[in-house]
């Protein structure tokens, strides 16, 4: 036997407190780093009925080899004869299992060497299958991050016990990422690699406002305040539409909060994103009429509505036109993204004088999220 002592004990209990790493996985990997400095030692290719065992207790630990007690040997590697076994021990029968430690006088040096080496990787490998499984229990919400360093155009952020990477793709344009700066990301995905997990975050993403709306709403965390639909261009503006199973409860009125208090916490945590707060309805006309605010609308036709392309004609007074539209199509194209419409947008004098006019020659498709 190879006397450990009880530090390796208390070792394995503190990476499993600290690191979450279980302590039979140390053990276990312990044992087998035992046996690959055995078979490196014995020069044995088959090691069959040979095996390495730990006493947590005295902290010893040791090779053993088992062999089955038989009348004739077939093979020597695991039988052994009944009067062989009887020298050692009297009352052994037939089928009996005989166990003897076969821990050579000099092999401490040796296991020690292997053994620092396989708990290592074993380690490492029991570590980076952990945080792989708490990212992917992380993927599709939102976390809170420190960003490290800037990669090229990737921007590097610290997210726990690992690295995630945002993208150029993911990030708001114009925002300045300076290390050292906290930031609120979305887990976009999480794949495994042969060191730590790759995690892609986003700060673009649509979802990070829906889990703001419903952190500060009490009524949206209890189901009574539904978002039905988001539509974000991330850095300029957002549109979110809602809806209430309750008659008494104002799914808007519920989303600003008192004097503005939940949608300002809001606009602070998106950095003065402007947010319209739309009402969502069942009846697309009402619905395209929301979506368009802050513009006046004359009246909505429903040009087609089969749903894989649905389509409707907004007029709106001439002097809204722009409004309707907003700054470099913004406007329309939050709202195309929100209904799943898409609007063909004219003002009264266009449709009185039968011009035909696209706000839009090529639609706007809703953004997969």
């Amino acid at each position: 036997m190879i006397k450990i002592g009880s530090a390796l004990m208390e070792a394995t209990d503190q990476l499993e407190r600290e690191r979450g790493i279980p302590k039979a996985v140390v053990l276990d990997s312990l044992c087998d780093a035992m046996m690959a400095a055995y078979r490196k030692y014995s020069k044995k290719p088959d090691t069959t009925g040979i095996y390495a065992k730990i006493d947590e207790k005295s902290g010893e630990i040791g090779i053993y080899s088992e062999k089955i007690v038989v009348e004739n040997i077939t093979n020597e590697q695991t039988e052994i004869t009944i009067e062989e076994a009887r020298e050692r021990d009297e009352t052994v029968t037939i089928g009996s299992i005989i166990t003897e430690e076969v821990t050579p006088e000099d092999f401490g040096r040796i296991a020690a060497q292997a053994a620092k080496q396989v708990i290592t990787q074993r380690i490492r490998e029991a570590e980076r299958r952990l945080i792989l499984e708490e990212f992917m229990d992380k993927k599709g919400t939102m976390t809170t991050g420190i960003i490290q360093r800037l990669e090229g155009r990737n921007v590097v952020i610290s997210i726990g016990r690992t690295e995630a990477i945002l993208p150029p793709r993911e990030q708001i344009q114009g925002e300045y990422y300076r290390p050292g700066n906290r930031l609120r990301v979305y887990v976009l995905d999480v794949t495994e690699t042969s060191r730590l997990p790759r995690v892609i975050v986003s700060q673009v993403h649509a979802m990070i406002v829906q889990e703001l709306f419903e952190l500060e709403v009490p009524e949206i965390e209890d189901g009574i305040v539904e978002i039905k639909s988001i539509a974000r261009e991330a850095g300029y503006r957002t549109k979110i539409a809602v809806a209430s199973s309750d008659p008494e409860v104002d799914p808007v009125g519920a989303c600003i909060g008192p004097r503005g208090s939940r949608i300002q916490a809001i606009v602070n945590e998106l950095k003065s994103e402007k947010i319209d707060i739309i009402r969502h309805s069942p009846d697309p006309v009402e619905f395209i009429m929301n979506a368009l605010s802050p513009a006046k609308i004359i009246s909505v036709e429903i040009l087609n509505d089969d749903p894989s392309s649905q389509q409707a004609l907004v007029v709106v007074p001439d002097d809204q036109l722009s409004l309707a539209i907003g700054k470099e199509g913004q406007n329309v194209r939050l709202a195309v993204k929100l209904t799943s419409w898409k609007l063909d947008i004219k003002s009264l004098s266009q449709i009185e004088n039968d011009e035909s006019f696209l706000v839009e020659e090529e639609y706007y498709e809703e953004e997969e999220y």
